[in-house]
């Protein structure tokens, strides 16, 4: 089983790669591969809405020479992709929101001359995220826009662990948090594990 992990935080020693960290020891713990992709460290341009890659057959047809091809090549070979995420304006940060743009249209070629299957047909999704509010208002919409773009490409959305950040460290980073995240990940373990 393998997860490509795409993390959308600037900070690699913040609130989501804390909660990050024992999610992905659990995952090793029980055997699970893992490409962790830093978003803010690559090139990812956001769309150009040119619909170019839309009657591309069998490769993206993405006209930009970035990052894109390479993280695209690493969910392909996953089977759940997770999105990890602090809340911004109540939705994934810039890098994330740009990759998924890219991703929906160059892997799902429904608007050309031919439509053409989802290039993520049945690939789990779940998300892990921090927030500033509490949970339900600071990442509902990027839950509910997350699930729908699952819908729209054909992915089997599988939840979210999230965590409000009260600005007090002693609070995030307790062993409850730790022992709530590492049972997230079994819980996602057995989801993914009952659907292969």
């Amino acid at each position: 089983m393998k997860y490509t992990i795409l993390m959308g935080s600037p900070h690699h020693k913040g609130n989501t790669a804390a909660l990050l960290a024992p999610f992905m020891d659990e995952n090793e713990l029980m055997g699970i591969e893992q490409d962790v992709i830093w978003l803010y460290d690559r090139d990812i341009r956001p769309c150009k809405g040119c619909k170019a890659c839309q009657d591309a057959k069998g490769s993206l047809g993405c006209v930009q020479d970035d990052d894109f091809q390479a993280i695209f090549d690493s969910i392909q070979t996953s089977d759940v992709i997770i999105f990890a995420t602090p809340i911004y304006s109540w939705y994934c940060t810039a890098p994330m929101k740009a990759l998924m743009d890219r991703l929906i249209y160059a892997g799902c070629k429904y608007y050309g001359k031919e439509k053409q299957p989802s290039a993520f047909f049945m690939k789990q999704v779940a998300t892990i995220a921090t927030c500033g509010y509490p949970t339900e208002n600071g990442a509902g919409l990027w839950e509910e826009g997350l699930k729908r773009w699952c819908e729209h490409a054909e992915m089997d959305y599988l939840g979210i662990f999230c965590r409000r950040d009260r600005g007090r460290p002693e609070e995030f980073t307790g062993e409850d948090v730790e022992t709530d995240v590492r049972d997230f990940a079994h819980a996602l373990y057995i989801m993914v594990g009952h659907s292969m």
